[in-house]
């Protein structure tokens, strides 16, 4: 199959890395950081894997990924929806999952070699900043005119170029174990004030916002409640009341399980996971700090000069289905972007939304986030 190469002229920032994690923390993969700079550590140059070959003369579709949504431990919605998409298209669907994940494709196109996929399937809001900062003319091509698009939650709308459509989300919230208390169950704090109360002295796990989405999301839904001027305060008050930060989401939750503290930054999915292991639910509460959740989508894009447009672009409509919303939900363990999907009554008393979604734009990220993690890991270090 032709394929075409980006041919593009590197910045004078030259080939840098991307800290990436996609598909929530929830089985995801993530990069470490270098906390300076934000910029992943792990090598650019790693080979793509491939999922599936093309058989025949029917054309094949190249979709590029995260390794957990092909072959996550617990479960994942790549293999169905490979078999789901190929028994109604006459196509085959291959997987590539580079371990730098975006930063693959990234380096490829500042060296004008060619990118050999036709659609990304786990993109976030910080993907699209590293890429829009390191290529002249980015990677993915606008999106508009999909016959379900419409059904796309406005809200979870993340590139103001319109290069990617969502296609689910997760929110980060508190994780609870109620069986912890000791004269009565335990009951997690209810606002963000509440959480330095010394009655929670050391009772909270989270994650180092440099290196895990989930460190990051919960950094940025403090910075929204107290203000770029009252966050790092804010986090003073936390330390001085004994909050615990690991490296990633997996050290964290691994901790929490392991009845290290009865508090821990996750996803408000998490029941959803735990009922269907048969887990005691009494160990997996949700609480939204002050309501609210931050709201973590994910979404997928076409990339520039494929040679399959209106495949891919039938991949996407397919993806926006009602049927695959409710199966790539369930099996990601993440709430669909559409409003149409199809999800059993299950999912809905498991799956637990907040009253209130907090997030912030692509252009708020792209002219702070640097800024301010870099300020919390000099305050957080210094201590």
């Amino acid at each position: 199959m032709k394929r075409r190469a980006f041919l593009r002229v590197a910045g004078a920032g030259g080939v840098a890395g991307l800290a990436g994690c996609t598909g929530g923390d929830d089985g995801a993969t993530e990069t470490t950081t270098d906390g300076a700079s934000g910029e992943a550590t792990e090598s650019a140059t790693a080979t793509a894997t491939a999922t599936g070959t093309a058989g025949g003369d029917a054309p094949e579709l190249v979709v590029a990924t995260y390794g957990p949504f092909v072959d996550a431990p617990s479960s994942s919605p790549g293999a169905w929806i490979k078999d789901t998409f190929e028994s109604e298209f006459d196509a085959t669907l291959r997987y590539v999952t580079p371990d730098s994940e975006i930063n693959y494709f990234i380096e490829r196109a500042l060296r004008g070699v060619d990118i050999e996929a036709d659609v990304y399937v786990g993109l976030n809001v910080d993907m699209l900043i590293r890429i829009d900062e390191r290529l002249d003319d980015g990677l993915f091509t606008p999106v508009d005119g999909l016959s379900r698009g419409s059904e796309v939650k406005e809200s979870l709308s993340f590139d103001p170029k319109g290069r990617t459509v969502p296609y689910d989300t997760s929110y980060v919230s508190v994780v609870y174990n109620e069986t912890l208390g000791g004269d009565g169950p335990y009951s997690a704090p209810e606002t963000f004030d509440e959480l330095l109360d010394p009655a929670y002295e050391g009772d909270l796990l989270a994650q180092n916002p440099t290196a895990s989405a989930t460190g990051k999301s919960f950094l940025l839904h403090t910075i929204d409640a107290k203000g770029e001027d009252g966050y790092l305060d804010y986090w003073k008050r936390l330390q001085a009341n004994g909050i615990r930060i690991l490296s990633d989401w997996s050290a964290s939750y691994t901790a929490y399980s392991n009845e290290e503290a009865p508090m821990v930054v996750s996803y408000s999915t998490d029941q959803v996971y735990a009922s269907r292991s048969g887990e005691d639910l009494a160990k997996h509460q949700i609480r939204f700090l002050n309501d609210q959740g931050y709201a973590y989508p994910e979404g997928m894009a076409l990339f520039e000069g494929t040679d399959n447009p209106e495949l891919a672009r039938s991949f996407l409509d397919f993806m926006l289905r009602p049927d695959v919303q409710g199966e790539i939900a369930q099996r990601n363990v993440a709430f669909p972007a559409t409003t149409t999907a199809e999800l059993p009554a299950s999912f809905a008393e498991y799956a637990q939304a907040p009253p209130e979604a907090v997030t912030f734009t692509y252009d708020a990220l792209r002219d702070n986030v640097s800024e301010w993690t870099q300020a919390w890991e000099r305050q957080f270090a210094s201590k």
